[in-house]
């Protein structure tokens, strides 16, 4: 597509860029930046540590306090044998990505970046402060409604973290970039989970202490913060309209005039709503259908989220300054392969018995020792499909941060989680419906696996778009 360039200069002094393509006009206004002085390489930069660091104990306070009210939501139902409020907090944890990426787009390129990771930062602390007062009511009301003001913090601060990084780092270090802060979000993700069971069972009775560690962590992410470089405003004195709540005009015009953009933000919605339905497939797979114990179904998760960091991290190294595109065909072939194989261990036979696994568990370290071949055999293909899948999301992310115009950066990041969000609340219902289709008809829940490998099987055939060559030029920086 052909695009007209009209420059002009506004009463600001501002230098404005309009871009107009020549079939389906629309404007685009974006600064021309130029570098305002050399960045340091990639892994000497104390900016994108500094970013990592607080991304990193963000997304485990995050999972650290969803799990402990999963766990309070499921050690309540099975002391008052009520029903299981697991699903609504989910929902609670899901709905504010919905309804406010939109919200934290608009922000993202309306105020600088940094200030608004600082302030959610900020925020977290106040937060967490009022996770202890709820915990120590007993009641899950109030731990929910916290529950929602931290998802709420989250979907505010994710088009910020994603948004500034190719404000603050060279284009062809943006590879590299999203592979370490994808690695280190999964890893936050794994051990986030797996801290709550630790800190539950030191404060049984008392889980409002635990508060004092998700208050410590936010005070780190907060102080991390400050590392973060200044950058300029995307789009200063953008107008809020309440299109902006959902994908607002702008970014709609930019998608469908940029259909590889579309794409790319569509693929990236059915890899979050296989993803969305994995994660409860393999805990169902796990205990109902291996008969495995909790802490061996919850390793064989652990795998799958190890193996995604490997994954990332080498998608990161082998993009070679450009968006890599074979990386997305690899590693969607891969993902259908390792889907196949799961649905082949549950035809090939459940494990040797609860009671032998239930004996072995007695200790925490014998649980990381598989007993049979099909644990062996799980958790290997696991680990290959959490890898496979760091090699197809990492490629994905950088096109969305780096094709967008500078001031639609945010909006484009605030469109994505959006986007991807409601493939995860799409994936919940699916997966509902799965559930009892399998046991209407009694068929194994492996089966599902099969069905996620014919989602996927198209993006692996049909998805072969070129790689994008990143420019080395440094972004501007504000003094």
């Amino acid at each position: 597509m052909l695009f007209r360039r009209e420059y002009q200069l506004d009463v600001s002094g501002e230098l404005r860029l309009n871009i107009a393509p020549q079939q389906g006009l629309y404007a685009v206004t974006e600064m021309e930046l130029t570098p305002s002085k050399e960045l340091p390489p990639l892994y000497h930069d104390s900016s994108f540590w500094g970013m990592t660091v607080t991304q990193f104990w963000g997304a485990f306070n995050d999972n650290l306090y969803k799990q402990l009210v999963l766990l309070f939501c499921a050690q309540q139902a099975l002391q008052a044998q009520t029903s299981d409020q697991q699903g609504t907090a989910l929902a609670v944890f899901a709905l504010p990505f919905v309804f406010f990426s939109g919200l934290g787009g608009w922000y993202a390129d309306r105020h600088s970046k940094r200030t608004i990771v600082i302030a959610c930062k900020v925020a977290e602390i106040v937060i967490a402060l009022l996770a202890m007062a709820a915990f120590f009511t007993g009641h899950l009301l109030p731990l929910l409604v916290v529950l929602g003001l931290l998802s709420t913090q989250s979907a505010m601060f994710g088009p910020a973290k994603y948004g500034i990084l190719p404000e603050m780092l060279r284009d062809d270090d943006l590879p590299q970039a999203n592979g370490v802060i994808q690695m280190t979000t999964f890893l936050a993700i794994i051990f986030g989970m797996a801290s709550a069971g630790f800190v539950k069972q030191a404060f049984p009775d008392a889980l409002w202490k635990t508060s004092y560690f998700c208050i410590a962590i936010a005070v780190i992410g907060t102080i991390s913060s400050f590392w973060v470089r200044r950058t300029p405003v995307a789009h200063p004195g953008l107008p809020f309209r309440w299109s902006t709540l959902g994908v607002n005009a702008e970014t709609r015009t930019l998608l469908m005039q940029d259909r590889r953009l579309l794409s790319v933000l569509l693929i990236s919605s059915v890899f979050w709503f296989v993803g969305g339905i994995i994660q409860p497939l393999v805990n169902i797979f796990g205990i109902g259908q291996l008969h495995l114990s909790v802490s061996r179904t919850s390793l064989m998760a652990a795998c799958m989220g190890v193996g995604i960091s490997l994954g990332c991290v080498l998608a990161g190294r082998a993009s070679h300054k450009r968006v890599n595109f074979k990386l997305v065909t690899i590693g969607a072939w891969g993902i259908v392969a390792c889907l196949i194989l799961m649905s082949g261990i549950g035809w090939w036979g459940p494990a040797d018995g609860v009671e032998t696994l239930k004996e072995a568990d007695t200790s925490l370290w014998n649980s990381f020792i598989p007993q049979n071949g099909a644990e062996w055999m799980a958790r290997s293909v696991l680990t290959l499909l959490g890898f496979f899948a760091g090699l197809f999301v990492v490629p994905l992310q950088v096109e969305l941060q780096t094709r967008p115009p500078k001031s639609q950066k945010g909006r484009m990041i605030g469109t994505m989680n959006l986007i991807n969000w409601v493939g995860i609340v799409l994936s919940a219902l699916f997966f509902g419906t799965f559930t009892t289709v399998c046991n209407a008809l009694h068929w194994p829940m492996s089966h599902v696996f099969l069905f996620l490998a014919l989602v996927m099987l198209p993006i692996a055939v049909l998805y072969h778009p070129k790689d994008e060559v990143l420019a080395h030029s440094a972004p501007e920086l504000s003094n």
